[in-house]
Protein backbone atom coordinates (compact mmCIF):
# COMPACT_ATOMS: atom_id res chain seq x y z
CA UNK A 1 0.00 0.00 0.00
CA UNK A 2 1.32 3.38 -0.92
CA UNK A 3 2.07 5.74 1.93
CA UNK A 4 0.45 9.14 2.27
CA UNK A 5 3.08 11.67 1.23
CA UNK A 6 3.35 14.85 3.28
CA UNK A 7 4.93 18.04 2.07
CA UNK A 8 6.38 20.55 4.46
CA UNK A 9 5.14 23.61 2.62
CA UNK A 10 1.70 22.42 1.61
CA UNK A 11 -1.45 23.25 3.53
CA UNK A 12 -3.23 20.13 2.38
CA UNK A 13 -2.30 16.48 2.66
CA UNK A 14 -2.92 14.48 -0.55
CA UNK A 15 -5.91 12.17 -0.55
CA UNK A 16 -5.53 8.77 1.02
CA UNK A 17 -4.98 5.87 -1.38
CA UNK A 18 -8.24 4.32 -2.46
CA UNK A 19 -7.22 0.95 -0.96
CA UNK A 20 -6.64 2.52 2.45
CA UNK A 21 -10.28 1.73 3.31
CA UNK A 22 -11.03 -1.95 2.94
CA UNK A 23 -14.11 -3.06 1.06
CA UNK A 24 -16.52 -4.87 3.36
CA UNK A 25 -20.33 -5.13 3.41
CA UNK A 26 -21.83 -2.18 5.24
CA UNK A 27 -23.56 -4.41 7.80
CA UNK A 28 -20.31 -6.09 8.78
CA UNK A 29 -18.60 -2.73 9.19
CA UNK A 30 -21.46 -1.57 11.41
CA UNK A 31 -21.20 -4.72 13.52
CA UNK A 32 -17.45 -4.24 13.92
CA UNK A 33 -17.98 -0.65 15.02
CA UNK A 34 -20.63 -1.84 17.47
CA UNK A 35 -18.00 -4.15 18.99
CA UNK A 36 -15.61 -1.20 19.23
CA UNK A 37 -18.34 0.75 21.04
CA UNK A 38 -18.69 -2.10 23.55
CA UNK A 39 -14.93 -2.11 23.99
CA UNK A 40 -14.92 1.65 24.56
CA UNK A 41 -17.63 1.33 27.20
CA UNK A 42 -15.72 -1.41 29.01
CA UNK A 43 -12.47 0.56 28.70
CA UNK A 44 -14.17 3.61 30.22
CA UNK A 45 -15.55 1.46 33.05
CA UNK A 46 -12.13 -0.05 33.79
CA UNK A 47 -10.28 3.27 33.59
CA UNK A 48 -12.59 5.21 35.89
CA UNK A 49 -12.66 2.62 38.66
CA UNK A 50 -9.43 4.20 39.92
CA UNK A 51 -11.35 7.39 40.74
CA UNK A 52 -14.80 6.06 41.60
CA UNK A 53 -13.44 3.40 43.95
CA UNK A 54 -10.80 5.61 45.56
CA UNK A 55 -12.66 6.01 48.90
CA UNK A 56 -13.19 2.24 49.14
CA UNK A 57 -9.59 1.45 48.18
CA UNK A 58 -8.36 3.97 50.74
CA UNK A 59 -10.43 2.41 53.49
CA UNK A 60 -9.82 -1.24 52.59
CA UNK A 61 -6.05 -0.93 52.22
CA UNK A 62 -5.60 1.79 54.87
CA UNK A 63 -4.04 4.21 52.37
CA UNK A 64 -3.00 7.80 52.94
CA UNK A 65 -4.32 10.49 50.60
CA UNK A 66 -0.98 10.49 48.77
CA UNK A 67 -1.05 6.73 48.33
CA UNK A 68 -4.64 6.79 47.09
CA UNK A 69 -3.79 9.51 44.58
CA UNK A 70 -0.69 7.64 43.42
CA UNK A 71 -2.86 4.85 42.03
CA UNK A 72 -3.98 7.20 39.25
CA UNK A 73 -0.36 8.12 38.56
CA UNK A 74 0.57 4.44 38.32
CA UNK A 75 -2.32 3.80 35.95
CA UNK A 76 -1.43 6.85 33.83
CA UNK A 77 2.23 5.83 33.61
CA UNK A 78 1.19 2.37 32.48
CA UNK A 79 -1.17 3.87 29.89
CA UNK A 80 1.62 5.99 28.41
CA UNK A 81 3.94 3.01 28.11
CA UNK A 82 1.19 0.80 26.72
CA UNK A 83 0.19 3.35 24.08
CA UNK A 84 3.76 3.56 22.79
CA UNK A 85 4.58 -0.16 22.88
CA UNK A 86 1.27 -1.78 21.97
CA UNK A 87 0.45 0.90 19.40
CA UNK A 88 3.60 -0.05 17.50
CA UNK A 89 2.94 -3.76 17.90
CA UNK A 90 -0.52 -3.24 16.43
CA UNK A 91 1.01 -1.73 13.29
CA UNK A 92 3.54 -4.58 13.13
CA UNK A 93 1.67 -7.68 14.28
CA UNK A 94 -1.89 -6.73 13.34
CA UNK A 95 -4.42 -4.40 14.93
CA UNK A 96 -7.07 -7.05 15.40
CA UNK A 97 -4.66 -9.36 17.20
CA UNK A 98 -3.38 -6.64 19.52
CA UNK A 99 -6.91 -5.37 20.21
CA UNK A 100 -7.95 -8.85 21.32
CA UNK A 101 -4.84 -9.14 23.49
CA UNK A 102 -5.31 -5.78 25.20
CA UNK A 103 -9.03 -6.39 25.84
CA UNK A 104 -8.17 -9.70 27.49
CA UNK A 105 -5.35 -7.89 29.30
CA UNK A 106 -7.37 -5.12 30.91
CA UNK A 107 -10.25 -7.48 31.69
CA UNK A 108 -7.86 -9.85 33.45
CA UNK A 109 -6.05 -7.07 35.29
CA UNK A 110 -9.35 -5.66 36.53
CA UNK A 111 -10.16 -9.09 37.96
CA UNK A 112 -6.72 -9.26 39.56
CA UNK A 113 -7.83 -6.18 41.51
CA UNK A 114 -10.23 -8.42 43.45
CA UNK A 115 -7.39 -10.44 44.99
CA UNK A 116 -4.64 -7.87 45.69
CA UNK A 117 -3.93 -7.49 49.38
CA UNK A 118 -1.40 -4.70 49.81
CA UNK A 119 -0.52 -1.23 48.55
CA UNK A 120 2.48 -2.37 46.43
CA UNK A 121 0.33 -5.05 44.79
CA UNK A 122 -2.37 -2.46 44.14
CA UNK A 123 0.12 -0.10 42.47
CA UNK A 124 1.45 -2.93 40.30
CA UNK A 125 -2.08 -3.98 39.36
CA UNK A 126 -3.04 -0.44 38.37
CA UNK A 127 0.14 0.00 36.33
CA UNK A 128 -0.51 -3.24 34.43
CA UNK A 129 -4.17 -2.29 33.96
CA UNK A 130 -3.11 1.08 32.55
CA UNK A 131 -0.59 -0.59 30.24
CA UNK A 132 -3.31 -2.51 28.41
CA UNK A 133 -5.86 0.32 28.48
CA UNK A 134 -3.38 2.87 27.09
CA UNK A 135 -3.42 1.15 23.71
CA UNK A 136 -7.20 0.85 23.49
CA UNK A 137 -7.56 4.28 21.89
CA UNK A 138 -4.82 4.10 19.21
CA UNK A 139 -5.56 0.50 18.23
CA UNK A 140 -9.30 1.15 17.99
CA UNK A 141 -8.65 4.23 15.85
CA UNK A 142 -6.38 2.24 13.58
CA UNK A 143 -9.22 -0.21 12.97
CA UNK A 144 -12.18 2.06 12.34
CA UNK A 145 -10.32 4.48 10.07
CA UNK A 146 -9.49 1.42 7.95
CA UNK A 147 -13.16 0.49 7.74
CA UNK A 148 -14.82 3.89 7.17
CA UNK A 149 -14.09 6.85 4.91
CA UNK A 150 -12.96 10.21 6.19
CA UNK A 151 -16.37 11.84 5.71
CA UNK A 152 -17.88 9.92 8.66
CA UNK A 153 -14.91 9.40 10.98
CA UNK A 154 -15.62 12.46 13.09
CA UNK A 155 -19.13 11.27 13.90
CA UNK A 156 -17.78 7.82 14.72
CA UNK A 157 -15.26 9.39 17.10
CA UNK A 158 -18.04 11.42 18.73
CA UNK A 159 -20.09 8.28 19.27
CA UNK A 160 -17.13 6.51 20.87
CA UNK A 161 -16.68 9.51 23.17
CA UNK A 162 -20.32 9.26 24.23
CA UNK A 163 -19.95 5.57 25.11
CA UNK A 164 -16.88 6.34 27.22
CA UNK A 165 -18.82 9.03 29.08
CA UNK A 166 -21.88 6.79 29.39
CA UNK A 167 -19.73 4.18 31.10
CA UNK A 168 -19.01 6.70 33.87
CA UNK A 169 -22.74 7.26 34.35
CA UNK A 170 -23.37 3.54 34.60
CA UNK A 171 -20.41 3.09 36.95
CA UNK A 172 -21.88 5.73 39.22
CA UNK A 173 -25.27 4.03 39.20
CA UNK A 174 -23.69 0.63 39.79
CA UNK A 175 -21.75 1.79 42.81
CA UNK A 176 -24.94 3.11 44.38
CA UNK A 177 -26.46 -0.37 44.02
CA UNK A 178 -23.46 -2.39 45.21
CA UNK A 179 -22.13 -0.16 47.99
CA UNK A 180 -24.06 -2.19 50.59
CA UNK A 181 -22.41 -5.39 49.40
CA UNK A 182 -18.80 -5.42 48.19
CA UNK A 183 -17.09 -2.83 45.98
CA UNK A 184 -15.19 -5.67 44.28
CA UNK A 185 -18.42 -6.53 42.46
CA UNK A 186 -17.70 -3.55 40.20
CA UNK A 187 -14.38 -5.12 39.21
CA UNK A 188 -16.15 -8.38 38.36
CA UNK A 189 -18.80 -6.53 36.36
CA UNK A 190 -16.10 -4.74 34.38
CA UNK A 191 -13.60 -7.59 34.11
CA UNK A 192 -15.67 -10.52 32.84
CA UNK A 193 -17.34 -8.91 29.76
CA UNK A 194 -14.02 -8.09 28.01
CA UNK A 195 -13.04 -11.77 28.24
CA UNK A 196 -16.31 -12.67 26.52
CA UNK A 197 -15.94 -9.91 23.92
CA UNK A 198 -12.44 -10.92 22.80
CA UNK A 199 -13.41 -14.11 20.87
CA UNK A 200 -16.16 -12.19 19.08
CA UNK A 201 -13.60 -9.59 17.98
CA UNK A 202 -11.31 -12.30 16.66
CA UNK A 203 -14.15 -13.82 14.66
CA UNK A 204 -15.76 -10.68 13.27
CA UNK A 205 -12.87 -8.28 12.58
CA UNK A 206 -11.13 -9.26 9.32
CA UNK A 207 -7.40 -9.68 8.94
CA UNK A 208 -7.43 -6.94 6.29
CA UNK A 209 -7.33 -4.27 9.00
CA UNK A 210 -3.68 -5.25 9.49
CA UNK A 211 -1.80 -2.95 7.11
CA UNK A 212 1.91 -3.63 7.33
CA UNK A 213 4.68 -1.42 5.94
CA UNK A 214 6.40 -2.16 2.67
CA UNK A 215 9.92 -1.58 1.47
CA UNK A 216 12.64 -0.07 3.65
CA UNK A 217 10.27 0.91 6.46
CA UNK A 218 9.82 -2.77 7.36
CA UNK A 219 13.16 -2.74 9.16
CA UNK A 220 12.32 0.27 11.34
CA UNK A 221 10.39 0.69 14.54
CA UNK A 222 7.11 2.36 13.58
CA UNK A 223 7.70 5.15 16.09
CA UNK A 224 11.04 5.99 14.44
CA UNK A 225 9.19 6.76 11.22
CA UNK A 226 7.19 9.45 13.02
CA UNK A 227 10.51 11.21 13.64
CA UNK A 228 11.74 11.02 10.06
CA UNK A 229 13.22 14.46 9.17
CA UNK A 230 10.20 15.14 6.97
CA UNK A 231 7.76 14.41 9.82
CA UNK A 232 9.72 15.26 12.97
CA UNK A 233 8.51 18.85 13.38
CA UNK A 234 4.88 17.84 12.86
CA UNK A 235 5.16 14.97 15.35
CA UNK A 236 6.71 17.17 18.04
CA UNK A 237 4.08 19.88 17.56
CA UNK A 238 1.24 17.36 17.76
CA UNK A 239 2.69 15.82 20.93
CA UNK A 240 2.97 19.31 22.44
CA UNK A 241 -0.62 20.06 21.46
CA UNK A 242 -1.95 16.92 23.14
CA UNK A 243 0.15 17.71 26.19
CA UNK A 244 -1.36 21.19 26.42
CA UNK A 245 -4.79 19.58 26.26
CA UNK A 246 -4.07 17.31 29.23
CA UNK A 247 -2.31 20.11 31.12
CA UNK A 248 -5.19 22.52 30.56
CA UNK A 249 -7.72 19.94 31.70
CA UNK A 250 -5.78 19.17 34.89
CA UNK A 251 -5.15 22.87 35.62
CA UNK A 252 -8.84 23.74 35.43
CA UNK A 253 -11.00 20.64 35.90
CA UNK A 254 -8.64 19.04 38.38
CA UNK A 255 -9.16 21.95 40.81
CA UNK A 256 -12.78 22.71 39.99
CA UNK A 257 -14.44 21.08 42.99
CA UNK A 258 -11.86 22.63 45.32
CA UNK A 259 -12.45 26.02 43.71
CA UNK A 260 -16.24 25.84 43.94
CA UNK A 261 -16.23 24.82 47.61
CA UNK A 262 -13.18 26.74 48.82
CA UNK A 263 -13.27 29.97 46.78
CA UNK A 264 -16.94 30.21 45.79
CA UNK A 265 -18.00 28.74 49.17
CA UNK A 266 -20.62 26.46 47.64
CA UNK A 267 -21.76 23.21 49.22
CA UNK A 268 -20.41 19.90 47.95
CA UNK A 269 -23.86 19.10 46.60
CA UNK A 270 -24.04 22.34 44.60
CA UNK A 271 -20.46 21.90 43.40
CA UNK A 272 -21.17 18.35 42.29
CA UNK A 273 -24.20 19.46 40.31
CA UNK A 274 -22.15 22.13 38.54
CA UNK A 275 -19.57 19.51 37.59
CA UNK A 276 -22.42 17.32 36.30
CA UNK A 277 -23.46 20.12 33.92
CA UNK A 278 -19.99 20.06 32.41
CA UNK A 279 -20.26 16.30 32.07
CA UNK A 280 -23.58 16.65 30.22
CA UNK A 281 -21.99 19.18 27.87
CA UNK A 282 -19.17 16.72 27.27
CA UNK A 283 -21.51 14.01 25.99
CA UNK A 284 -23.49 16.31 23.70
CA UNK A 285 -20.41 18.15 22.51
CA UNK A 286 -18.82 14.95 21.26
CA UNK A 287 -21.62 14.47 18.71
CA UNK A 288 -21.59 18.13 17.66
CA UNK A 289 -17.83 18.39 17.14
CA UNK A 290 -17.72 15.03 15.40
CA UNK A 291 -20.19 16.38 12.85
CA UNK A 292 -18.36 19.70 12.37
CA UNK A 293 -15.06 17.89 11.77
CA UNK A 294 -16.69 15.82 9.04
CA UNK A 295 -18.42 18.85 7.54
CA UNK A 296 -15.84 21.64 7.81
CA UNK A 297 -12.53 19.86 8.37
CA UNK A 298 -10.31 18.68 11.20
CA UNK A 299 -8.77 22.09 11.88
CA UNK A 300 -12.18 23.73 12.24
CA UNK A 301 -12.54 22.11 15.66
CA UNK A 302 -9.67 24.24 16.98
CA UNK A 303 -12.43 26.79 17.57
CA UNK A 304 -13.59 24.53 20.38
CA UNK A 305 -10.33 25.05 22.24
CA UNK A 306 -10.63 28.82 21.81
CA UNK A 307 -14.16 28.73 23.25
CA UNK A 308 -13.06 26.45 26.11
CA UNK A 309 -10.27 28.90 26.91
CA UNK A 310 -12.71 31.81 27.03
CA UNK A 311 -15.17 29.78 29.09
CA UNK A 312 -12.53 29.22 31.78
CA UNK A 313 -11.88 32.96 32.00
CA UNK A 314 -15.62 33.66 32.21
CA UNK A 315 -16.11 30.97 34.88
CA UNK A 316 -13.51 32.58 37.12
CA UNK A 317 -14.73 36.17 36.61
CA UNK A 318 -18.53 35.94 36.71
CA UNK A 319 -20.47 36.35 39.99
CA UNK A 320 -21.63 33.30 41.91
CA UNK A 321 -24.94 32.74 40.18
CA UNK A 322 -25.68 29.06 39.75
CA UNK A 323 -27.61 29.43 36.50
CA UNK A 324 -24.73 31.38 34.96
CA UNK A 325 -22.12 28.92 36.19
CA UNK A 326 -24.16 26.00 34.85
CA UNK A 327 -24.36 27.56 31.41
CA UNK A 328 -20.66 28.39 31.21
CA UNK A 329 -19.75 24.98 32.59
CA UNK A 330 -21.94 23.29 30.00
CA UNK A 331 -20.25 25.28 27.21
CA UNK A 332 -16.79 24.42 28.54
CA UNK A 333 -17.61 20.71 28.74
CA UNK A 334 -19.06 20.72 25.23
CA UNK A 335 -16.14 22.63 23.70
CA UNK A 336 -13.58 20.43 25.43
CA UNK A 337 -14.85 17.60 23.23
CA UNK A 338 -13.72 19.32 20.04
CA UNK A 339 -10.66 17.06 20.34
CA UNK A 340 -12.74 13.94 19.61
CA UNK A 341 -11.47 14.16 16.03
CA UNK A 342 -7.85 13.81 17.09
CA UNK A 343 -7.83 10.02 16.80
CA UNK A 344 -8.85 9.86 13.12
CA UNK A 345 -6.95 13.07 12.32
CA UNK A 346 -3.66 11.81 13.75
CA UNK A 347 -4.10 8.58 11.80
CA UNK A 348 -4.82 10.51 8.60
CA UNK A 349 -1.72 12.69 8.96
CA UNK A 350 0.62 9.71 8.57
CA UNK A 351 0.98 6.76 6.18
CA UNK A 352 -1.69 4.06 6.58
CA UNK A 353 0.71 1.47 8.02
CA UNK A 354 1.44 3.84 10.95
CA UNK A 355 -2.14 4.57 11.95
CA UNK A 356 -2.13 3.06 15.43
CA UNK A 357 1.34 4.37 16.20
CA UNK A 358 0.30 7.85 15.05
CA UNK A 359 -2.91 7.78 17.09
CA UNK A 360 -0.82 6.95 20.17
CA UNK A 361 0.60 10.50 20.01
CA UNK A 362 -2.59 11.47 21.84
CA UNK A 363 -1.33 9.67 24.95
CA UNK A 364 2.18 11.12 24.73
CA UNK A 365 0.75 14.34 26.10
CA UNK A 366 0.26 12.64 29.46
CA UNK A 367 3.96 13.26 30.14
CA UNK A 368 3.28 17.00 30.31
CA UNK A 369 0.14 16.53 32.39
CA UNK A 370 2.11 14.70 35.08
CA UNK A 371 3.57 18.08 36.07
CA UNK A 372 0.24 19.93 36.09
CA UNK A 373 -0.72 19.30 39.76
CA UNK A 374 2.71 20.38 41.01
CA UNK A 375 2.89 23.52 38.85
CA UNK A 376 -0.68 24.65 39.45
CA UNK A 377 -0.46 23.95 43.18
CA UNK A 378 2.63 26.17 43.37
CA UNK A 379 0.85 28.94 41.48
CA UNK A 380 -2.24 28.56 43.67
CA UNK A 381 -0.21 28.88 46.86
CA UNK A 382 1.42 32.07 45.63
CA UNK A 383 -1.23 33.81 43.56
CA UNK A 384 -4.50 32.06 44.37
CA UNK A 385 -6.49 29.16 42.95
CA UNK A 386 -8.26 31.32 40.36
CA UNK A 387 -4.92 32.29 38.80
CA UNK A 388 -3.81 28.67 38.73
CA UNK A 389 -6.99 27.69 36.89
CA UNK A 390 -6.44 30.44 34.34
CA UNK A 391 -3.28 28.61 33.33
CA UNK A 392 -5.68 26.07 31.86
CA UNK A 393 -7.16 28.80 29.68
CA UNK A 394 -3.69 29.70 28.37
CA UNK A 395 -2.93 26.03 27.67
CA UNK A 396 -6.03 25.57 25.55
CA UNK A 397 -5.31 28.83 23.72
CA UNK A 398 -1.79 27.81 22.75
CA UNK A 399 -3.06 24.34 21.85
CA UNK A 400 -5.58 25.92 19.46
CA UNK A 401 -2.82 27.88 17.73
CA UNK A 402 -0.76 24.75 17.16
CA UNK A 403 -3.85 22.89 15.98
CA UNK A 404 -4.85 25.43 13.36
CA UNK A 405 -1.30 25.49 11.97
CA UNK A 406 -1.29 21.76 11.16
CA UNK A 407 -2.29 20.25 7.77
CA UNK A 408 -5.91 19.59 6.88
CA UNK A 409 -6.71 16.00 5.90
CA UNK A 410 -10.43 16.01 5.08
CA UNK A 411 -11.07 15.67 1.36
CA UNK A 412 -14.45 17.03 0.30
CA UNK A 413 -15.05 14.19 -2.15
CA UNK A 414 -14.52 11.45 0.45
CA UNK A 415 -17.13 8.72 0.21
CA UNK A 416 -19.39 7.76 3.11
Amino acid sequence: MAAVELTQDADQVPSEPQDSVIDLPRMRRVLIFAILLCSEFLYGWAWNTVDVLRPFLKKTFHLTLLQAGSLYSAQGAGALLGAVILGQLADRLGRRNVLVALVVGYGSMLLVGTIVSSYPELVAQRFALGFFMGASFPVGVGIYVTLFHASVRGRLAGTLNAFFSFSIVMLGLAISLTVKHDWRLLLWLGGVPPLLLAPLMLWLIPAQVNQRPVGPSRSRLPISELFHPRLRRQTLLLATMTGLNFFGYEAYSGWLTTYLTGVRHLSYVAGGRLVAWQFAGNIIGGFVWGWTADRFGRRFNAIGFVLASLAIVAYVLVPTQLVLLRGIGFIYGACLCSSVIWGPWLAELYPPHLRSTAASIFNWGRVISFFAPLITATIANRFGLSTAMLVGSASFGVGAIIWICQPETLQRNARA
